[in-house]
């Protein structure tokens, strides 16, 4: 199982408007199937951290290519992509394996 984490560095100030349209594109992708239940968060500017970062993960069993063959992307999150842009500075993608107990070892 892997979590997958999406990180948009914003415009200052806008963090909460396109932490608003990343969850509404995450919900999208998800009523496709395309995607497991996604959450997102940012600093709101009332605990110490960057104001100007937002975050999307979500979990899944294989990490698959956008690109993979017989893939139709969600038309509501292709628009709302398009809204974020606008107030992104740059943005990465982060990949982690998640523990869970059969692949814990012990001592």
């Amino acid at each position: 199982m892997y979590v997958i984490r999406r990180v948009y560095e914003v415009k200052p100030g806008t963090a909460r408007k396109v932490a608003t349209l990343v969850q509404q594109q995450g919900d999208a992708y998800s009523a496709a199937d395309q995607r497991s239940e996604v959450r997102v968060y940012f600093n709101g500017g009332t605990v110490p951290g960057d104001n100007n970062r937002v975050y999307m993960e979500w979990t899944d069993e294989t990490i698959d290519s956008p690109y993979r063959e017989g893939l139709t992307l969600a038309p509501d999150a292709m628009a709302i992509g398009a809204k974020v842009r606008e107030h992104v500075i740059s943005q990465y993608i982060e990949f982690f394996e998640l523990m869970t107990p059969a692949k814990m070892q012990t001592d």
